[in-house]
Order: C-alpha cells, then sequence, then structure tokens
C-alpha cells in the first residue's frame, strides 16, 4: 500500500482580506483601513479618537475600542477576536492599529520586569508567543483583518564600498508576521496623491512591487467586492460533550503528546474547546480508530 498522502487540491474563493499595512505618520493607513466594510476598530494608540475618525467609524455601521477599554493589552485582544469569530455580529473589518504600539509595548513590559535577567532576547518572547495565537485567530476569523503597523528602516550593506546603509523601510513588528498574511502594503505619500506599494502578496490581483491609488474602490476592485462585503460566519466551535469525548479518549489510548501538539497546530487552537465541530469530530474519530481498529 503506498504511503503516498497528497490529494487533489480544491479550488477556493479568495475569502476575506488578511492583510498589514504600514507606512510613517500621516500618510493615511488609519483613513484607508476604516474606509473597509463596518470596521471593528481596536484603537491601541488612541490615534482615532478624533471626531472625523469616530463618525467614519460610525457612518460604516462600525464600533470602535481604545486603551481605555484595554487595547493595550494582547489577552484583551485576542479575547475580543476569538468573541468576533464566534458570535453572530454585523461587523465585516477588523482593525488593529496600530500592531507596532502593541507588539513594542509588551516587550518593554517584559523587559521592565526582568531587568538584569533580560537577556538573549527573553523580552520578546512573550510578545512573540502573543503574536503566534493573534495570527492564529486571524486565520480563524471570518472577517477582513488589517493590522496597521509604523514603518523602520531596513539596512543592507553597499556592495561596492561594504558600509552600511539604509537600503528601504521594513513594518516595525513581528518580522514573521509578513509571512503569515496575504497582503502587506506600504503607504507613501507622492506629491498630492496616496499610494499603496505592494511589498509582499500571495494574490494575483496585487503583484509584488506595483502600486496602486490608496483607496478602498481600488482595492476592492482588485480584490473582488462581494468576497470584502460578505457577511462573517461563526465559528462553531467544539461543544462540551465534544471536548469531554476527547479527554476520556485521550486518557485510554496512548497518544504521543507530540501528536496531540501536532493536532492543535493544525486547527489552530491551544486546547480541545478552541477547536471547530468538525475538528472535534475528526480527532474523535481517529481516536475510536484506535481503540476499535476493526469499525
Amino acid at each position: 500500500m503506498s504511503k503516498l498522502k497528497g490529494k487533489s487540491p480544491e479550488l477556493s474563493s479568495p475569502g476575506k482580506t488578511k492583510g498589514m499595512i504600514y507606512s510613517g505618520s500621516g500618510v493615511g493607513k488609519t483613513w484607508f483601513v476604516t474606509s473597509f466594510p463596518k470596521p471593528y476598530y481596536l484603537d491601541i494608540e488612541g490615534g482615532a479618537k478624533l471626531r472625523h475618525y469616530k463618525q467614519r467609524i460610525k457612518d460604516a455601521g462600525g464600533a470602535y475600542l481604545g486603551p481605555e477599554d484595554g487595547t493595550l493589552d494582547f489577552a484583551f485582544i485576542i479575547e475580543q477576536m476569538q468573541a468576533l469569530a464566534t458570535e453572530k455580529h454585523p461587523y465585516k473589518t477588523l482593525i488593529v492599529d496600530s500592531i507596532t504600539k502593541l507588539y513594542q509595548t509588551t516587550i518593554a513590559n517584559e523587559a521592565e520586569k526582568l531587568g538584569e535577567k533580560d537577556a538573549f532576547g527573553a523580552s520578546k518572547k512573550p510578545a512573540i508567543a502573543s503574536m503566534r495565537r493573534l495570527v492564529n485567530w486571524a486565520m480563524r476569523l471570518d472577517m477582513n483583518i488589517w493590522f496597521v503597523a509604523h514603518e523602520a528602516t531596513e539596512w543592507g550593506i553597499n556592495p561596492k564600498n561594504g558600509q552600511r546603509e539604509e537600503i528601504g523601510k521594513i513594518a516595525d513588528v513581528w518580522d514573521k508576521l509578513i509571512y503569515e498574511l496575504d497582503i502587506t502594503l506600504q503607504a507613501v505619500k507622492r506629491g498630492p496623491q496616496r499610494l499603496a506599494i505592494v511589498r509582499k502578496s500571495r494574490l494575483t490581483g496585487f503583484p509584488d512591487h506595483e502600486t496602486f491609488p490608496l483607496e478602498y474602490s481600488d482595492f476592492a476592485e482588485r480584490y473582488g467586492k462581494d468576497f470584502i462585503e460578505a457577511e462573517a460566519k461563526p465559528l462553531e466551535l467544539a461543544t462540551p460533550e465534544q471536548v469531554a469525548e476527547i479527554e476520556r479518549l485521550v486518557s485510554l489510548v496512548k497518544i504521543d503528546p507530540a501528536t496531540i501538539d501536532k493536532w492543535k497546530a493544525k486547527a489552530g487552537a491551544e486546547t480541545f474547546a478552541e477547536f471547530n465541530t468538525d475538528q472535534a469530530k475528526g480527532v474523535i474519530d481517529a481516536l475510536n480508530k484506535q481503540i476499535n481498529p476493526s469499525k
């Protein structure tokens, strides 16, 4: 019997946007992302407290949470993402602005806590672990998602003189985030124009390094307005009965902990309670098959 497990790939729609946009201040990142339909805006910096921003969010049928509500805490952000993923609601776009402030504040708080014990990047570990959880929930959430980031200088070596010099601008955030998302844009101003430069893309409508107007209408035309504006579908998490059955079966079958970790990683979950109903059923079926191979 062949051990090959490859399957014919299933063709699927692009679904919702999962992206990041970065730039210096005043280029128009926030104005652009709040033009997406029904935004659920998590204001990390308090930068959207001004009346015209809040009015824009309100007119779009959106909602706002700021630092006074708890947005400077990864646990709060992830809790909100879990609620958006599992509850029925009218919102279509989640905005985290800025992910830079959230990430860097978490690192700074941990560095202060560690004091002299902060060595070999120890202060970054909680922030990176939280970023991984945030990305897992972003992938499970049936909403458009925009992470808004500051920009930082990218340095390189000039091959002619061997000197270190600026070679461009990058997003000032966890360096793996760009690989997890479908698209990353850099916002720039050229005279009176505000433009988006595609810095990384998996999407056929957005070739790398292409430039287009920083406008929702232009983005939606390229991506597919129907996909962006579709209603969010709640995720059905495993029932308490399914979770109890998994735990019962795991106690009966000798399962390598590494295998359980693989199941959780594939599901984008930390616990069995975070599995969806289909994933939970798959685990139950697999465990029952080990107990009764003939069935």
